[in-house]
């Protein structure tokens, strides 16, 4: 219990690290002798000393000990083993907790030889037998043997290990004690036992190939049978190490066998099942037997055995037969786990057991022989597909994206948001919430929550109403304990019927054509194109139209005599000119939308008849005409050509004697009249004629008698008619840009000012004066309705007000060609109130 478990099997003891107490979390093993000193634990002390740390998938730690391990405390059938844990939340261990466990576990009656094949070591141990003639010597003083083998420097204790020989096919090789301990073998000896302990790293562990023909023969000689068997035609390869311990005891030197050999393969992955093949007779353990016979078969899966009732519950199959020991494990099956994999940078899954053997039997050379295998065995790497699905929330406005599911060992770790990588706990400042579900079975899926306005989050218009939302991410993972990391791309699309496309109002004044487009949600990038030419500030400059774009509306106004407005319609009372307006797609160009504004003008913008008799006369070109060349146009004199010429237009300025200019008299007025032509090459029959006239009245001279009087001060008298007038709201004090119909409600906060403009629109008469004569505001649309405050009183200022009307002068501009038609004036932003209380709208 608390942040470390154990439990003992047989000879072995196992204590488990709590994932909880220790995720996310630095921390150092160390191994507790019997004087207190810790050991850090490293790989190399690990597989000399006996102890094996192995990771799981669920983040949890377990260390293994062997019963004989170098600081096992041994007292009669139990040993002990401390183990200490340092964890702190930095790197260097600082301020780390300490957390310290001692186990004891009872063990059973040792065989005369035991065999364990570790993940990272082949331990062997066998019983110390005496001859008793050699027990009853005397004992030799210990300076006698420093006379004898002055070489060995043997310990002064009564039993010691004296020397290793390992048999090479090469040659035989000699280790005394020290120089073992330094090449990292371990060997103790205890009361009844010698022991020898071989990393797999060793420099004399070989490499052997069981094969069939050495297993048939072996069999058949022990069976005393002429029946020959077979096995894997390649073999299975053993990690093996020939060894003869020398220990001394009293004054002789006595000699073991300390042979060891493990399994490395024969795991063969067909038909989504594991099958592990152990021969039963291994040459380096078997050599000089001539009798064989199996005692004992046990398996079980993490150092656990498993009942034939317990294995047959999990599918598994443990076949005994005469020349091997077979195990076949389900893919998946319980008590194994999936883990996360990379290979070549791609994402897979491996299925991992850690398998437990027993194996006993008898001969004449040893008695009983345990030979246990704990055997990790990890399926080759599968490639795993990511699910990703995606839910579109457009009432709450959300991108829900699923992505998994992963195993447990699989930690999102951060997420690449538009190019920068933003650890999951500060995602949240850039709109994502991240959400972990988990499954009954370890698994989990995470799902991502992404605002639609988010900016890494595009939109993009499809067709009709439809609009595309596009999120692109990629998230990182890391793997524990390997801490290896992979990356998933997330794209996810979805589609909705949200899309509001932009729509265009247009009206004309005298000289310009006016194209406001409402912008929708959908056209953010959308260009203005004219044609094939890009609409840009600079450009309408150029051709002094006025453009203006303030995010929600793309205001235009084009003059009437522009080289873009088409001239569709001529007759002697109206010219019907259009303009047209398409949005493109700033990265495709593709055509989005087309607007366009026609109106009717009258024919006398083309002309001008000036007093000193100078004619200024326009000719346009129609549509249908686009190959007519402007330059070409004439004058009944043809000699009379066009002074400025556009791609449309052709001006001509002349005097009204000249050009062929016909004139008639009458009685009141004089009229010149001349003719625009266009001629093909070598035809005297034009197909372009524009007929234009010029009226003068006559001159008299008459001798007028007159006195001086008194000039009577002015008087006005009073007419009717009808007139035309506007009240409009303007955004600031510069009077440039209007409120918009769309605009309304507009929000203004108290004290705030308002600009009203009052223009008298038609008729349009020099003669004419704008006054105001009374201005009031109601707390309704209803100009009738109570309560009233009145913002001019016959044309003044309203002395009671807290801030008075403000008139501004109006100057005669582009926009305004009669100043005395307008009138100007500020007002604060106020509201009504009934005594204390504030009334309702």
């Amino acid at each position: 219990t608390g942040p470390m478990s154990s439990e003992c099997l047989g000879n072995l003891l196992r204590i488990t690290l709590s994932a909880e107490c220790f995720e996310d979390k630095y921390f150092s093993l160390f191994v507790v002798d019997q004087s207190g000193t810790a050991w850090d634990l490293d790989e190399a002390m690990a597989a000399q000393c006996g102890y094996t740390v192995t990771y799981t998938t669920w983040r949890s730690i377990q260390f293994h000990a062997s019963a004989l391990s170098c600081h096992s405390h041994l007292e009669k059938d139990v040993f002990t083993v401390t183990i200490q844990i340092r964890a702190s939340h930095t790197p260097d261990l600082s301020n780390a907790t300490t957390h310290q466990k001692s186990a004891s576990c009872h063990y059973g009656q040792w065989s005369p030889r035991e065999i364990i094949c570790e993940s990272n070591y082949m331990e062997v141990s066998v019983r110390r037998e005496v001859p008793q003639t050699i027990k009853d010597f005397v004992r030799d003083l210990p300076e006698d043997w420093t006379l004898v083998f002055p070489e060995a420097k043997l310990q002064a204790e009564e039993d010691s290990i004296w020397q290793i020989v390992f048999h090479q096919p090469e040659e035989k090789r000699a280790l005394l004690v020290s120089n073992a301990w330094s090449a990292g073998y371990g060997l103790n000896t205890t009361g009844s036992r010698v022991l020898l302990r071989v990393p797999y790293t060793a420099a004399q562990v070989q490499l052997l190939k069981v094969g069939v023909l050495l297993l048939a023969q072996q069999a058949a000689r022990l069976c005393r049978s002429n029946q020959m068997l077979s096995l894997q035609a390649q073999g299975i390869t053993f990690s093996v190490l020939r060894s003869s311990t020398f220990y001394k005891y009293q004054w002789v030197i006595l000699m073991v066998d300390t042979a060891v050999a493990c399994p490395v393969d024969g795991v063969d992955y067909t038909n989504k099942t594991i099958t592990w093949t152990v021969p039963k007779y291994i040459p380096p353990l078997s050599a000089g037997m001539t009798s064989f016979k199996d005692v004992l078969v046990e398996a079980g899966v993490d150092l656990r055995k498993l009942s034939a009732k317990e294995m047959a519950s999990r599918k598994y199959v443990l076949l005994n037969e005469l020349k091997a020991i077979t195990m076949k494990i389900p893919i998946g099956a319980e008590g194994g786990y999936f883990k996360t994999s990379l290979s070549n940078g791609q994402l897979g899954v491996k299925y991992t057991i850690n398998l437990f053997l027993e194996h006993q039997w008898e001969d004449n050379k040893w008695g009983l022989t345990k030979h246990t295998i704990i055997k990790e065995i990890e399926t080759p790497f599968e490639q795993a597909e990511i699910a990703i699905t995606n839910n579109l929330n457009l009432s709450a406005g959300l991108m829900n994206v699923t992505v998994g599911t992963f195993l447990p060992d699989a930690e999102l770790v951060n997420l690449t948001i538009e190019g920068v990588a933003v650890a999951v706990p500060e995602a949240v400042q850039h709109g994502y919430l991240i959400h972990r579900t988990r499954y009954a079975n370890g698994s989990k899926a995470y799902v991502i929550q992404v605002p639609l306005d988010a900016p890494s989050v595009k939109k993009e218009y499809m067709r009709e109403d439809m609009r595309a939302y596009t999120l692109n991410v990629t998230l990182t993972f890391i793997i524990y304990p390997s801490s290896e990391t992979f990356v998933v791309p997330v794209i996810a699309l979805s589609a909705a019927r949200d899309a509001v496309l932009p729509n265009a109002t247009g009206f004309c004044d005298g000289r310009n054509l006016h194209l406001i487009i409402t912008r929708g949600n959908v056209d953010q990038n959308w260009l203005p194109f004219v044609s094939d030419w890009h609409l840009t500030q600079e450009a309408a400059q150029k051709y002094s139209y006025i453009l203006r774009d303030n995010g929600t509306h793309l205001a235009l106004s084009v003059p009437f005599l522009s080289p873009h407005v088409s001239y569709e319609g001529f007759h002697t009372s109206a010219i019907k000119a259009s303009f047209y307006l398409t949005l493109k797609d700033d990265i495709t160009l593709a055509q989005r939308r087309d607007f366009s504004v026609s109106c009717i003008f009258p024919p006398s913008e083309l002309i001008q008849c000036l007093p000193n008799g100078t004619v200024i006369i326009t000719a346009i070109k129609l549509v249908g005409g686009e190959d007519l060349d402007t330059a070409l146009f004439v004058l009944r004199d043809r000699q009379c050509k066009p002074s400025l010429v556009t791609e449309k237009t052709a001006t001509f300025k002349f005097n009204v004697n000249t050009c062929g200019t016909s004139r008639k008299v009458n009685s009141t007025t004089m009229t010149y009249e001349n003719e625009v032509l266009y001629f093909r090459p070598g035809n005297d029959i034009p197909i372009y004629q524009l007929k234009f006239l010029c009226f003068y009245a006559v001159e008299e001279t008459a001798d007028v008698q007159y006195e001086s009087k008194k000039n009577p001060p002015p008087s006005m008298m009073p007419g009717s008619g009808c007139l035309a007038l506007s009240l409009k709201l303007f955004k600031e004090k510069s009077y440039s840009e209007p409120y918009q119909e769309s605009e309304y409600p507009v929000v203004k906060y108290l004290r705030e000012a308002l600009y009203f403009e009052v223009e008298l629109l038609q008729p349009k008469d020099a003669r004419l004066d704008l006054n105001l004569d009374d201005c009031w505001a109601t707390n309704s649309q209803s100009q009738d309705s109570l309560p009233q405050w009145h913002i001019l009183i016959q044309g003044c200022e309203n002395n009671k007000d807290s801030y008075t009307t403000v008139f501004h002068k109006v100057n005669y501009s582009l926009r305004v060609k009669f100043p005395q038609h307008l009138k100007r004036f500020e007002v604060r932003m106020f509201t009504f109130v009934q005594d204390t209380s504030l009334l309702q709208e």
